[in-house]
């Protein structure tokens, strides 16, 4: 997402409000809940096209979620208010990622295809799951399912947008 110049990552969804002195619990959408002791400043918004920047006076990683006080937020109702709002940051508040690692957001939309060359479909979603994550397709409307895994994941193509898979005898049906 782009606002005011600027790539914007989402990186939480607030999911309640905290006590009485406006703090708020977020679902992490990151790898590293961690990652919030270190911001100060952050974007917040119901939508993409509505974020406002905001300071970070505190935060906690707990087990119920991360634990925010946001700047300007100083009571229950004003907390209550931002329930559903997402948190962004911007490209250089950005982890930068080992190579072969990919953000969600940079696969969807791939095109998927076989190790033959033929399309499979297009990647539409990455469900986190306890073991691994799974590769959800969209095949012409059916939804065929892939583990995140290298024995099936051959090769990602950023630059051509393609991820090239090896299936399963029988996954495809014949159509």
């Amino acid at each position: 997402m782009k606002t005011t110049g600027r790539e914007l990552l989402a990186v939480g969804r607030i999911e309640k409000a905290f006590g009485i002195k406006g703090e708020v619990i977020v679902d992490p959408m990151t790898d590293s809940p961690d990652r919030f002791r270190t911001l100060k400043r952050i974007y917040i918004g119901a939508v993409d096209a509505d974020v406002r920047e905001s300071a970070i006076e505190r935060s906690s990683a707990e087990p119920r979620g991360v634990r925010v006080k946001l700047k300007g937020i100083e009571t229950r109702t004003q907390a209550e208010h931002i329930v559903g709002f997402l948190l962004f940051i911007d490209e250089t508040n950005r982890i930068r990622l080992p190579k072969g690692r990919y953000f969600v957001h940079q696969l969807i939309g791939f095109t998927v295809v076989d190790q033959s060359g033929r399309v499979v479909g297009t990647l539409k979603e990455v469900m986190k799951l306890p073991a691994q994550d799974v590769y959800v397709i969209d095949r012409k409307g059916r939804e065929i399912m892939l583990p995140a895994v290298k024995e099936f994941v051959t090769d990602i193509d950023v630059g051509a947008g393609t991820m090239t898979v090896k299936l399963i005898e029988g996954m495809l049906e014949e159509e």
